[in-house]
């Protein structure tokens, strides 16, 4: 899929992308987790963006375009991995299983490396593709996202650059008010039930759904919230900065935190570099993660794909 930019200069409409007049908003938030803080004013550039997140269909005629093989194709480098076990380095990628029961809050209870996990193959197995053309695409590596989008002449969004669209032109808690749903209606793809045990979702849709099944945001922009995790250019932080002290000082276009201080500290010999993911996913609950407001960010790692994560793109004025 190659789109033409002819109006790359202009507010004109361009196929499969929302223009995204640009302004000043209240990036983060210091109602919820510490990483959201401290809520800050800053500016960013109109943009068109991606109405849905990346879906198997389109990410499926990039890879029949270019020949792409993602990470959870590949077997891993040994050298990345100081102290891996050997058996563990094979092509693969994260998924969720519902387990029946939990003790604690190890997440390895229900996250599985799971290999030959892809794609193509989101639960492993002989799992494929059918009746999920629409879907987003998971199991996709920061590397991946950045190739798709080079091949379709656009680009990974930064973080102010996501939550401003996120947000809809709302202020607001959440995309669309302050209340998380609307006359008890899901207004986001999110876990329904208590994480991660019971689910009350309608059978076929307790995973990822069919983009745009959840009402747009004020935008038009659909799944911004919820459905999957979304892949941003920016280095993770563990906070944001703090507020500008005068209003002639308010960062324009930030670009995140630096690529030193995104490592994850309780590895130190892993030198993964982590960016900043945005949205929250299916997998978000009230009772865990309330990851799905537009201010929620969360850390991971480049190399990394799961069953949860996966992207859209923006396009910048040239």
């Amino acid at each position: 899929m190659t789109l033409a930019f002819e109006d790359a200069n202009t507010k004109a409409e361009i196929p499969d992308l929302v223009w995204i007049e640009g302004g000043t908003f209240a990036m983060g938030s210091n109602d919820h987790y510490p990483e959201e803080a401290p809520a800050h004013p800053v500016k960013v550039d109109g943009f068109w963006i991606e109405r849905t997140p990346v879906t198997n269909r389109k990410f499926m005629e990039f890879v029949k375009a270019t020949g792409h093989v993602t990470v959870a194709e590949k077997m891993p480098d040994a050298a990345d991995y100081p102290g891996a076990k050997t058996e563990m380095l094979r092509a693969g990628s994260l998924v969720f299983t519902m387990p029946k029961t939990v003790t604690g809050t190890d997440i390895s209870q229900w996250w599985t490396f799971k290999f030959g996990a892809t794609w193509r193959r989101p639960l492993g197995g002989l799992s494929d593709l059918r009746g999920k053309l629409d879907h987003p695409v998971v199991h996709v590596a920061f590397s991946d996202a950045k190739a798709y989008a080079a091949w379709a002449e656009l680009e990974l969004p930064t973080e102010a650059e996501w939550e401003f669209a996120a947000r809809g032109g709302v202020d607001a808690e959440y995309a669309w008010g302050d209340d998380f749903m609307l006359g008890g209606r899901p207004m986001a793809n999110t876990w329904q039930g208590v994480f991660p045990t019971t689910s009350t979702k309608p059978k076929g849709h307790e995973r990822t759904s069919a983009v745009g099944a959840f009402p747009a945001n004020g935008y038009g922009l659909h799944d911004m919230i919820g459905n999957v995790w979304e892949w941003t250019e920016d280095y993770w932080s563990t906070r944001h900065p703090e507020p500008a002290a005068h209003s002639c000082c308010i960062p324009s276009n930030p670009r995140g935190g630096h690529v030193d201080a995104s490592y994850d500290a309780r590895q130190p010999l892993i030198r993964i570099p982590r960016r900043v993911l945005k949205g929250g996913s299916h997998l978000c609950a009230p009772n865990y993660c309330r990851r799905y407001r537009p201010a929620a960010r969360h850390a991971e790692p480049e190399d990394t794909s799961t069953s949860h994560v996966g992207f859209r793109c923006i396009k910048r004025r040239t």
